[in-house]
């Protein structure tokens, strides 16, 4: 099933504000909030779709991406790409509680009981992101590649769960903001009373506390360990590129989300080509004799090996162009060539023959250099190599 346009799901136009947008999304969020759908699973599938748009839209980078490449500048979003798009309610709340703030999810919904920054109840705290560095192949660059890496990070105790405490009698209701993690000030000015809402000092927000932590983790509710991630890495990315997995950095302590995972891309040298670009680049020595007889040779390419015919009289300088053998654009549908600059190779020693044998050709007219006024400079063969 493809997926719904973002300006349609929150009913606005790629023109709109960035005010006109947090309107919209704070209008459909509300229409289909679980806690005014309860048991409603396609009202639930409308709110997550609804912050999936917004999260992308309320992004300048995202946006700018969406309006030129749509759904697929997101493609590989379904392994965490791109979007980052929140998949579960406590995420979405997490991440988007600031938009309603303390009167819709704290008054309206009975008390903040899910939570996020308006000020209502959070669970736990958010787990800090993660920076990687991978290294790739020109093929894996030019192919994409799915990588399985080891990442050393706090990972969600497996004692507790995430809780942070011994059992599950180990944890009991906040007895200053009695469950709500909000705590309400009503003060006289002389405008009359005024209503203040902030997040409980004694919990810091998550309605409850721990009688007796978890042996293992302390309490925290996570300890350091180690996952195995699969990260799918889109065809043609470049050197110094960074691509982001939502959720996958640091658990969060006592259940808080996870913060995500950001993967630096590095190139491993090739031995023989280079890149520049979306083209690859190879310099070809041949001899002499192969120049002036011409012949057949092989070159390397990103997939393998190609081979190209050297035609009689081919002069150092020359360019051939192997069409689509570069790298492909990312998530577009452009791709490079391969160029292949010819180098005629000049001995550099000669034993006392072969000096003699050149002497005695350097005297032939066919030997002295003539240029005819339709053999192109090598600037000129280099502006039409990458036209």
């Amino acid at each position: 099933m493809s997926k719904r346009d973002y300006y349609e799901i929150l009913g606005v136009s790629k023109s709109s504000s960035a005010d006109e947008i947090k309107k919209a999304y704070r209008k459909v969020a509300m229409q289909f909030h679980p806690d005014r759908n309860p048991g409603d699973h396609a009202a639930e599938e409308k709110f997550k779709e609804a912050a999936e748009a917004y999260e992308v839209l309320s992004d300048d980078q995202k946006k700018a991406k969406y309006d030129r490449y749509g759904h697929q500048a997101f493609a590989p979003g379904s392994g965490g790409f791109g979007g980052g798009h929140a998949t579960n309610m406590e995420d979405i709340f997490s991440q988007f509680g600031d938009v309603f703030g303390d009167d819709m999810f704290g008054n309206f919904f009975g008390g903040g009981r899910r939570g996020g920054g308006g000020g209502g109840r959070t669970r736990g705290v958010r787990g800090s992101n993660l920076r990687i560095k991978l290294k790739l192949t020109f093929a894996e660059i030019a192919n994409g590649v799915t990588k399985q890496v080891k990442v050393k990070k706090h990972v969600v105790c497996s004692t507790c769960s995430g809780s942070g405490a011994k059992d599950k009698n180990s944890v009991q209701t906040c007895n200053t903001c009695h469950g709500s993690g909000q705590v309400k000030r009503v003060q006289n000015t002389f405008l009359g009373q005024m209503q203040t809402v902030t997040t409980c000092p004694t919990c810091n927000g998550e309605g409850s506390t721990v009688t007796t932590k978890c042996a293992v983790c302390k309490g925290e509710g996570r300890v350091y360990g180690e996952e195995t991630i699969s990260i799918e890495i889109p065809a043609g990315v470049q050197e110094g590129m960074q691509l982001s997995m939502s959720g996958k950095g640091n658990a969060g302590e006592r259940g808080g989300a996870n913060g995500d995972l950001i993967i630096q891309i590095e190139e491993e040298p090739h031995p023989e080509l280079q890149r520049d670009g979306l083209n690859v680049a190879y310099d070809l020595h041949i001899s002499f004799p192969d120049a002036t007889f011409g012949t057949s040779v092989e070159v390397p390419t990103i997939d393998g090996r190609a081979k190209i015919k050297i035609p009689a009289g081919t002069q150092s300088g020359k360019i051939f162009k192997l069409k689509g053998k570069g790298f492909p654009e990312v998530q577009g549908y452009g791709r490079g060539d391969q160029l292949v600059y010819v180098n005629v190779w000049t001995p550099q020693h000669l034993s006392s023959e072969e000096r003699s044998m050149l002497e005695k050709l350097n005297d032939s007219n066919n030997f002295k250099p003539q240029p005819s006024k339709s053999d192109k400079s090598f600037f000129d063969r280099v502006k039409e190599a990458f036209s």
